[in-house]
């Protein structure tokens, strides 16, 4: 039987409308926790805040840009109103584009990524520190393998990640005395909508062949969920999933040929099976 340690506790849920976020949040809810979930798809939002309440928990919805700094603060700010604390800030929203750096049209796309990538995540915390700290509350930065090794075609993904895991180590120090512990996850594939709404260099959307890059040995989000709230409740310094471990190693004693595996092994059969499946797309095919 699993321990309900979030019970009637607040925690807000960022990106929460699909992926990673909504399996939390549904994972939070059987629980009986008391969410405000935030991402900018409100109707989304409304369907979960539903689903939650089914599963015994209380949400509110919150539509939120986490790119725009006073959306964070209103989000903080109507959380602490409707529930009068914060017990957790899980920091998930997040969103890329595929490109070669040189050949970005401007750098609006890759600014865009900082600002609700890495940008959100410092808005959010800021706002909910001080609220975090009167409970010994907990953060938990979603960030990515993306945020120990790099691949290419990503630089603005890898960067905001990298800087979310500068962010969250430095941060930890400055919060030992204030025991509000700093949780940083850095998952590897998860099967999400997260590739059917990748960009291209110029924004445009992938659409659903960008499914086509996951495998039946591919990650469910619910699994991460799992893995994530596990996490959160020892409150741990971070988790890496695999592979990321023993890349890492590789990375300190022999970062060339790391540098080629990732390119020949790993992004180089993902690459084709992405294009593969934008082949077998259907013209009219859409986002749901």
């Amino acid at each position: 039987m699993k321990t309900a340690m979030f019970k009637n506790q607040v925690v807000i849920v960022t990106g929460s409308s699909s992926g990673i976020g909504k399996a939390l949040s549904l994972q939070l809810a059987s629980e009986g926790a008391f969410l405000s979930l935030a991402a900018r798809n409100a109707d989304r939002l409304e369907r979960l805040v539903e689903e939650c309440h089914e599963l015994g928990g209380e949400a509110i919805a919150m539509p939120t840009d986490v790119a725009q700094e006073e959306q964070c603060q209103g989000l903080i700010e109507e959380t602490v109103r409707q529930f009068g604390r914060i017990d957790m800030l899980v920091n998930n929203a997040g969103f890329s584009f595929v490109g070669k750096f040189d050949e970005l049209p401007s750098l609006e796309l890759f600014q865009r990524v900082m600002s609700v990538n890495f940008n959100g995540v410092v808005q959010c915390t800021y706002y909910a520190l001080q609220y975090l700290k009167d409970t010994y509350g907990r953060i938990v930065n979603i960030a990515s393998l993306g945020g120990l090794l790099a691949i290419p075609y990503n630089t603005a993904y890898i960067s905001s990640k990298f800087a979310v895991r500068g962010f969250s180590e430095s941060l930890r120090m400055e919060l030992r005395k204030d025991q509000v512990s700093v949780t940083v996850i850095y998952p590897y594939w998860v099967v999400t909508e997260f590739h059917e709404r990748l960009l291209d260099k110029n924004g445009q959307v992938r659409g659903p062949g960008g499914r086509a890059i996951y495998t039946n040995k591919t990650m469910p989000a619910k699994q991460c969920a799992n893995i994530i709230i596990k996490a959160a409740k020892q409150r741990k310094r971070e988790v890496v999933m695999r592979p990321g471990t023993i890349a890492s190693w590789l990375k300190l004693i022999a970062p060339n040929l790391l540098d080629k595996i990732i390119v020949e092994t790993i992004f180089k059969p993902i690459a084709e099976r992405s294009n593969q499946g934008s082949k077998q797309e259907q013209p009219n095919d859409s986002l749901p």
